[in-house]
Parts: structure tokens; C-alpha cells; sequence
């Protein structure tokens, strides 16, 4: 019994079901804000873009990306939570720190997890690669908006008739 609890141990057996069952929480969460973010900058700035409002669709743009920021601190904060509630590591604070810094793959902060929760760390990491390039794709493709009118705002500051504006998309 004591040999299996060690082998458990030593291969982070517990690290990788919680760190399997979070990565699934977080990436579902990831991918609902993603979608909610994106359909909404979608739908409105093209209304603007209908309406000719072309420096609406510039705030609305910066505001989503601004939005999507803030997941990203969600996620950080759900993996730091977890960490805590599971008493990993001592206090709330430590917890998130730690997450965030495992996250964001920046590593300022030395693994403090405990024996048998170390591969903990890499799921995190690997978590958050793996957001920041979902949400970077979905960046991409919100920008055909923005850049639409951002060159019509251009446009029209050249005095263009309205006739030769409308007709870019």
C-alpha cells in the first residue's frame, strides 16, 4: 500500500486528474467568453459600420479586446482558486499569484506546489498557451471590422465623396 501511495506520489497522479478536470473547466469557460466576446463585437460593429458610426466601431473593437483581457484574469483566478480550495498552497493570494505566473508562462515564481502536485504547473502552463492562442486567432478575426473603418474614417478625413467610401468594404 505504502508503495503504491509513493508511485501515486512520484508520478503526480493527483496533479494530472486535477489539473485534467480543470483544464476543462477553464478551457470550456475560455471558449464561452470567446464566443460571447467575438458574436457581440461582431454583431455590433457591423451595425456601426451600417450606421456609418466608424469611430463607434474603434471603442467597441478596444472595449472587446479589453473584454477579452479580462478572461484571461478569470481563468487565472479559477486556477488560483483551485489551487487554494484544494489547500495546495497556503493562502488565496500565493494561490493566484502562482497561477497567474504559471499561466502566462513568465515563471517569476519558483514552483511551491507540493510533492506529488508539481505537474500541476505544466497543465496550467499549457492552459494558458493554449488560451492565448485561441484568443489571438479570434483577435484576427474581429480586426476585418475595425479595419474597415478605420480606413473609412481615413477616407472620408481625404474628402472623399461618399460615393467611392461606400463602395469600399
Amino acid at each position: 500500500m505504502n508503495t503504491h501511495q509513493t508511485l501515486a506520489t512520484e508520478l503526480d497522479f493527483p496533479a494530472y486528474l486535477l489539473g485534467a478536470l480543470m483544464l476543462i473547466v477553464v478551457m470550456i469557460f475560455h471558449g464561452v467568453m470567446l464566443l460571447q466576446i467575438s458574436k457581440r463585437y461582431e454583431v455590433k460593429s457591423y451595425l456601426l459600420l451600417a450606421e456609418k458610426k466608424f469611430a463607434s466601431v474603434s471603442v467597441c473593437f478596444y472595449v472587446s479586446i479589453f473584454l477579452l483581457f479580462m478572461s484571461h484574469i478569470a481563468e487565472i483566478v479559477i486556477w488560483g482558486l483551485a489551487l487554494y480550495l484544494f489547500k495546495l498552497l497556503p493562502n488565496l493570494g500565493d494561490s493566484i499569484l502562482f497561477a497567474g505566473s504559471t499561466y502566462t508562462a513568465m515563471g517569476f515564481m519558483e514552483d511551491i506546489l507540493p510533492i506529488g502536485w508539481k505537474m500541476l504547473a505544466v497543465i496550467i502552463a499549457f492552459s494558458g498557451m493554449f488560451a492565448f492562442a485561441w484568443t489571438a486567432s479570434v483577435m484576427i478575426s474581429m480586426t476585418k471590422n475595425f479595419r474597415q473603418a478605420y480606413t473609412k474614417i481615413h477616407m472620408e478625413k481625404l474628402k472623399l465623396p461618399s460615393e467611392i467610401i461606400d463602395r469600399f468594404h
